[in-house]
């Protein structure tokens, strides 16, 4: 199974094509998808890119990593877990108890 990267500092002008594109000197990609904002569709400057196999994303974070591109640097890292949003804490409850 492949590594997720994240691809920060993107030009607005990055598509997913053109993004998975500069990706495969390092190898097969599975995937890449630049992140646009829901309401505008227009790029929010970052992306994710997926490849094959565990070497070739640590290839990629090497060689692309603060690599410049459209005079910006990248920012090419292990992508994190996305964090559940679910629950969170009771809030407004507790406090004081009432008084008879």
């Amino acid at each position: 199974m492949g590594k997720k990267l994240y691809v920060g500092n993107l030009a607005y002008s990055v598509t997913s094509e053109s993004l998975e594109q500069m990706f495969l000197e390092f190898g097969a990609v599975m995937s890449a998808q630049v992140i646009q904002d829901r309401d505008t569709g227009r790029s929010k400057g970052f992306g994710f890119v997926e490849m094959q196999t565990d070497d070739a994303a640590q290839q990629a974070i090497n060689g692309m990593h603060e690599r410049q591109l459209d005079g910006r640097p990248l920012t090419v890292n292990e992508a994190k877990p996305r964090e559940s949003s679910g629950g969170g804490g009771r809030g407004g409850y507790g406090g004081g108890g009432r008084r008879y």
